[in-house]
Parts: C-alpha cells; structure tokens; sequence
C-alpha cells in the first residue's frame, strides 16, 4: 500500500455540525426487562434493551435518553457513544451542583423503525434531552418525531443534513455530510494534487450519498481528475471485486470511500489480495476500523481520516479523557465518543443559559433551551469554540488523521 502519510492541517475553513457519537452499554450499567423487539442486520428477532449508568435514579436529576447501535455490525458507533456521554454524566455529577444527569441508552441496532421504537421507550422512561441517534438513516426518522413533540435533541454523529433541516429543536455536533464532502476534496486538491481519483459509495444510505454529491461538485470546481465511481448497497456489501477492478483499470491512484468501517474493512482487504494499493482517503464514518474485531490493522497503514478528534492528542483535557476511558472500558476513545461526551457538556450550558430545572416539563425545556443554542460556546475533545446556528449545525474545523503502527497520528 502506497505510504503517504498526509502532514497537513485541513486548510479549507469548515463550518460543519454537531458533535459526533455512536452508542452502547456502559461498564456497570444494568439491563433493563422488557425491552423491545428488534430485527437484525440478518433479519432475525432479538430483544434489544436500555442500558443505565451509574449515574441512574438521582433524586430531581435531568433525564438523558441515548439512541444507537448497541449490537449488530455497527455496535462500535454506538457503544462508543454511550461510554462517552457516561464519562460526561459522571464528571458533571461529581461537581455535585445543582445540574445533576441521569444516563439512559437504547439499541436500534441501526434500524430506522427500532430506533424510533427506542426513543418512544425513553419517553416512557421520563426522557427530557436526547442525545441521538448516532447513525444517519435512524437520526433522520427519530428527528422527525423530536420535532413534534418538542424534545430537544443533539446528535453526537447524525450528519445528514436531512436531519437538522426545518427543525429548531435539533442539533448536530459532527460535520455535516456536505461539509465533509467539500473538506475532503480541498484537502486534496491542496496537499495531494494530480492524483487520479476513484470513488466507491454505499447508494442506499443518506449518509454516503451526501457526502459523495458535494465531494463530487467540489472535486469538479477544484480540478480534481476523479475516473471511477462504483457504488454498492447493503445486499452488495460483501463482494468489491467488480469496483476495485474497475477502479485500477482506470489508473486510480487514490480511492475516496466516504462510507462505514465495515465495507471498508472489506475493501482494505479485497485490494491486498489483488496487490492493488492506492492511497486511501476516508470520512468519520470510518473511524472505528482499528477495533474491528478480525481486522488485519496493518492493511490500514497509510490510511487518511478526517475527523474532529484524535487520541493521541497531547492537550490535557483529552488526555484525562482517553485515560479515563481506557480505565472504564478497556478500549480507546474514538470520535463517537468524544462527540458524545461534548453533545453531553453542551447539554449541560444550555441549562447553565437557560435556567430550566429538572421539574420542567421535556417540551417545556425544549422551547428553554433553543434559543440559547445560537449563544453560548462549547469547549470540547472535537474543537474549542463550538457554536451554532439557528440552523442546528455546529461551527468547529475537521483534521486530519494518518494510520501509522496501528494508530491514529495527527500530522
């Protein structure tokens, strides 16, 4: 695999949406009876459950519902969305003021109708803020029953603009699909010219979609030469014989996947066995990769990704918070996870702005609670001074990540 460890900042300014976080059981948590059915990726029947922190059952704490993948193929998004919004809920508790949480998770195992099966459950369960869903498809159809019944709602890493849009109860923490799309293309366009491009993108899924659409516009206005594009959907997922072939036939030598980890990992691996190694260029949706359970992490050396956090970050703060989080789940943190735990400290100064209690009503803090988004900044793991817009997404600059001895290195 061509090593081009790519050594810049991403230099296009990007205002994007959002933090970014995928959910899952936290260590210590207790499952809950009577949890709903659900079908998986393979379409048979399971249980899925809600999980709760330590944190649970505080006396006048806010409620806090999380929605995402627990289980099935995508499990890493959503257990890394829960374990970081937990490590939030735990430090803010700790401050032992008057702004207490209480934790609550729910698996839609990446499913459009479980997911809003699950939030229906948080709402049963007293939920006043959500921070959810964490992947695109389900976010979309959960925002949509948000709105109407006014519940304020942050997703860590729902970045489909599908899911903000006409909706002023909703709010993102990652990039938005068009952001990333057009920073992936300027990125290239400045530190890797000349290079003869091939996309491959997952069709079915809004996510991929909208990502490749603005990286394609931008890519032409740039000058970018892009010579193949190969789709696939979730029954073709398995197979990229006929797109990698394809794709060095055509002479690429850097291949855009703005897709998930799985199908990259599949990718990765089908491009070793026929000796074909171009420069690969990722989204956020791949974090996760390296912890694939199976995975051949040596077939990612040279990997690029953008996103808004990197572990190996030496400031202090998410020094404190890798630490902690290797300490409770024995793993490290992606960006899902540290999108969840700024989506939850968010939460946490627009009470701070707003003054609502724990008594309020769920619509009454909703209605509270929005004006005050377009006003306060938010310090977080994924950038310092977050803001947003009335539009519900987040300001705050993508960089760039190199795969190198199996980890992530910041240029």
């Amino acid at each position: 695999m061509k090593k081009k460890l790519l050594s810049i900042l991403l230099a296009s300014a990007v205002a994007a949406t959002t933090f970014v976080g995928c959910g899952s059981q936290t260590s210590g948590g207790t499952k809950e009876e009577g949890g709903s059915t659900a079908q998986t990726s393979e379409g048979d029947s399971e249980t899925t459950e809600g999980t709760e922190g330590d944190s649970a059952s505080a006396e006048g704490a806010f409620k806090i519902g999380a929605i995402g993948p627990l289980t099935g193929e995508a499990a890493i998004y959503g257990t890394a969305v829960v374990n970081g919004a937990q490590i939030a809920v735990d430090e803010i508790n700790a401050l032992g003021g008057d702004i207490q949480f209480e934790l609550k998770g729910e698996d839609d195992v990446n499913d459009a109708e479980t997911s809003v099966n699950a939030y229906n459950n948080l709402l049963d369960w007293g939920m006043q803020f959500l921070v959810g869903t964490t992947t695109s498809t389900p976010c979309v159809a959960v925002a949509a029953e948000a709105y109407a019944d006014r519940v304020f709602m942050i997703t860590p890493s729902g970045s489909s603009v599908a899911v903000v849009e006409g909706k002023d109860n909703v709010f993102q923490v990652c990039f938005t699909d068009p952001n990333q799309g057009k920073a992936s293309a300027d990125y290239i366009a400045e530190n890797i010219p000349g290079e003869k491009i091939a996309v491959i993108y997952k069709n079915d899924d809004v996510y991929s979609q909208g990502i490749r659409d603005v990286f394609k516009e931008e890519a032409d206005a740039k000058g970018l030469e892009v010579v193949y594009e190969g789709t696939f959907t979730t029954d073709t997922a398995t197979d990229f014989s006929v797109q990698l072939t394809a794709a060095q036939a055509a002479g690429a030598t850097l291949i855009f996947l703005p897709i998930y980890y799985q199908p990259a990992s599949i990718i990765l691996s089908q491009a070793d066995s026929m000796g074909y190694e171009p420069t690969w260029f990722g989204v956020d949706g791949m974090d996760g990769i390296l912890t694939m359970p199976g995975f051949d992490t040596s077939l990612a050396e040279g990997v690029m990704l953008l996103t808004p956090f990197s572990a190996d970050a030496e400031d202090e703060r998410t020094q404190n918070f890798v630490a902690t989080y290797k300490e409770q789940y024995g793993d490290t943190p992606n960006q899902f996870a540290a999108d969840a735990y700024d989506a939850v400290y968010t939460i946490y100064e627009s009470i701070k702005a707003s003054g609502v209690t724990p008594d309020m009503s769920t619509e009454e803090i909703c209605e509270a609670t929005i004006p005050v988004m377009t006003q306060i900044t938010v310090d977080g793991l994924t950038s310092e001074g977050m803001t947003w817009d009335a539009s519900g997404e987040v300001s705050k600059s993508p960089r760039a990540v190199v795969i190198k001895d199996g980890v992530y290195v910041t240029p």
